[in-house]
């Protein structure tokens, strides 16, 4: 089974990838590996979780919101990829950034909802190294932003 069609059985249906906000591309290629930028966890071009972890924002929905933003990383990638996601040979890095109150410790569990995607979607290939940091604040008070390194082998 490929990606589109593990994505399809997920329910998953990719957004239009969304436009950069700053001075910045959202995909950028250096040989096979293409680095997508940070993506927040948009919906129909709004965040869907903002605020931080704990304090306020639950575990739960930080998950959800790490997803969302892998949701988005795909969406780039299907956008800027020759031949869209059929070309990913391997999930190299996922970076997380986690908005949380200074004594939340939680970052992993949060950060899983991307990388447990990952994997569902790209099977064995989608297992990747991965850093995930807690940040005082995020663009548009988003609560999770995820950026990803794939390689196109």
């Amino acid at each position: 089974m490929n990606v589109l069609e593990r994505l399809t059985d997920l329910g998953i249906t990719l957004p239009q990838a969304a436009a950069p906000v700053a001075t910045y591309v959202p995909v950028t290629f250096a040989g096979d590996l293409v680095v997508v930028s940070g993506q927040l966890p948009l919906i129909d071009g709004k965040v869907a979780v903002t605020g931080k972890l704990g304090a306020g924002v639950t575990i739960d929905e930080g998950r959800h919101a790490a997803r969302l933003c892998l949701i988005n990383v795909l969406a780039q990638l299907a956008a800027a990829v020759p031949g869209g996601l059929l070309s990913i040979r391997k999930v190299v890095r996922l970076g997380g950034f986690i908005a949380a109150a200074p004594d939340f410790t939680q970052h992993a569990v949060v950060m899983n909802g991307a990388s447990d995607l990952a994997v569902a979607a790209f099977g064995d290939i989608g297992r990747h190294a991965r850093s995930t940091i807690g940040v005082a604040s995020l663009p548009l008070d988003a609560a999770v932003e995820v950026e990803g390194m794939f390689w196109l082998g």
